[in-house]
């Protein structure tokens, strides 16, 4: 039996670098990769930019309460109806709020269309994307990964990527994003998963304390 798509992955990642033996092993195949549909591409920017610079615990409390103040449906309409001041009492800062807010108003008036995320390349929606007041590169590879399902992005400035890098290369200190970012030119085509192992190696190593 030929190998799957995702076994394929795996095996390249390998072949290319030995040191993602042990985390292959241990975590098992990447997911599969699809795009969403058109109707979750504005709620996951907006997950995304309550996500930046915050541990995960606190972001999920924070997103529930976003969530509670557009009246449980994250939207364009609601994101504008509930305006600045409500997400600043989820919890936001000024600066997310506003993001918000402004990320609303673009794809109301046009100036981003989220319908035409599947057709345009990584570099596109990235040039796109970050013209919004709050989002920067982290937050376009995180749209281009979880939300587009795109094989090929390296959010070498990610900090759980670093760090899972390092883990699994052994590495006294930790990698610099420019290191990081040379070293996954050998991984074209396939680097979306690379930091997908890079972030079970992090899970994994604070599974084994």
């Amino acid at each position: 039996m030929p190998p799957t798509p995702r076994q394929r992955i795996a095996a390249t990642i390998i072949e290319r670098d030995r040191a993602f033996r042990a985390v292959v092993t241990s975590a098992g195949l990447p997911p599969a990769r699809r795009s969403a549909p058109v109707h979750e591409r504005f709620p996951s920017l907006v997950r995304s930019i309550v996500f930046q610079l915050l541990a995960t615990s606190t972001a999920d409390t924070i997103h529930a309460r976003v969530s509670q103040a557009c009246g449980g449906q994250v939207s364009v309409d609601s994101i504008l109806a509930a305006g600045a001041a409500d997400l600043r009492g989820a919890g936001l800062s000024q600066t997310k709020a506003d993001g918000m807010i402004d990320l609303a108003e673009q794809v109301r008036d046009g100036h981003i269309v989220l319908e035409r995320h599947g057709r345009l390349s990584d570099e596109e929606i990235v040039r796109e994307v970050t013209r919004v007041r709050g989002i920067g590169p982290w937050t376009a590879q995180m749209y281009l990964m979880h939300t587009l399902g795109r094989a090929n992005v390296w959010p070498a400035g990610d900090y759980g990527v670093r760090n899972g890098w390092s883990i699994l290369h052994g590495l006294a200190a930790m990698i610099s994003e420019d290191d990081l970012r040379r070293e996954g030119e050998r991984f074209d085509g396939v680097r979306s998963d690379v930091a997908w192992y890079c972030w079970q190696a992090v899970h994994l190593a604070r599974l084994a304390k």
